[in-house]
């Protein structure tokens, strides 16, 4: 196999030439995106470029510490996004959604890299922060999806969930229409990417091993592992999100409360 073809500085800065394309569109539709188009492609180039530089020194050290606060940051900045994306109270629900990002990262990275890849030392930052960063990552964009499905559905539909308390259902019984519809919203996008997927694309992890020299065979079996990995890791983390996030969000009445949903829209 070729090395892989790197890409210079001059070249790079031409790409940004392709996003002429859809801020004409957002112009001529008047759908008011540009700004914020502009404001997240320059924080993308900014915080990558940071990231660069640090995993540069991470990855020469190799310190399980140092590995396992750059996987502890991933997680604090994942749940606090999902928190603010879903519109949901992080005094209430910051502590349930942390445990259970750190639960799921434990289970998954403790099984595929420990268990299916074999590796002596589960820390190695070459495995363990790319592949716990895909999960996290995968995680929050679902969670945010999820949780915003079940509080909302919960709040402004509370008189299904007192109806079915009052007619003999226990707690468990009532919350579960939501979970189901929160875990269906949730999930079915990446059920449905993970059907067709190698018929409509090569997804990102296999394309890049590819383009840094592996054989696809290779490749092919470290993408099935890793899309395990991920849904997985994503399916933990949004039930036990909801699970934990019930503790904090119904008092000893089973009431919903109020403060779950933040009113500062």
């Amino acid at each position: 196999m070729n090395a892989i073809q790197d890409i210079s500085i001059l070249n790079l800065c031409l790409s940004f030439i392709a996003l002429t394309i859809p801020i004409a569109g957002f112009w001529y539709f008047r759908v008011g995106l540009t700004k914020a188009t502009l404001i997240a492609v320059a924080r993308m180039v900014i915080q990558l470029s940071a990231v660069a530089l640090y995993l540069e020194y991470i990855f020469e050290k190799n310190n399980p510490y140092l590995n396992s606060a750059w996987v502890v940051v991933m997680i604090l900045v994942g749940v606090f996004t999902t928190l603010k994306r879903s519109n949901l109270n992080p005094k209430m629900l910051a502590l349930p959604l942390i445990i259970s990002a750190v639960t799921s990262i434990v289970v998954i990275d403790a099984f595929f890299l420990g268990v299916i890849i074999n590796l002596p030392y589960v820390f190695e930052s070459q495995y363990f922060i790319p592949i716990s960063g895909m999960i996290l990552g995968n995680a929050m964009n679902h969670n945010i999806v999820g949780l915003n499905a079940y509080f909302e559905g919960l709040t402004t539909n509370q008189n299904l969930y007192y109806f079915l308390l009052i007619n003999g259902s226990s707690k468990k019984q009532a919350v579960n229409p939501f979970i189901v519809r929160a875990l269906r919203k949730a999930l079915n996008p990446m059920i449905a990417n993970t059907s067709v997927m190698g018929l409509i694309s090569l997804p990102g992890m296999m394309t890049g091993q590819i383009l840094g020299g592996s054989s696809p065979a290779t490749a092919i079996r470290y993408q099935i592992m890793i899309m395990l990995a991920i849904f997985t890791g994503c399916s933990i983390n949004l039930m036990l999100s909801i699970i934990l996030g019930n503790k904090t969000a119904f008092d000893r009445m089973d009431r919903i409360s109020s403060l779950v949903i933040r009113k500062n829209r």
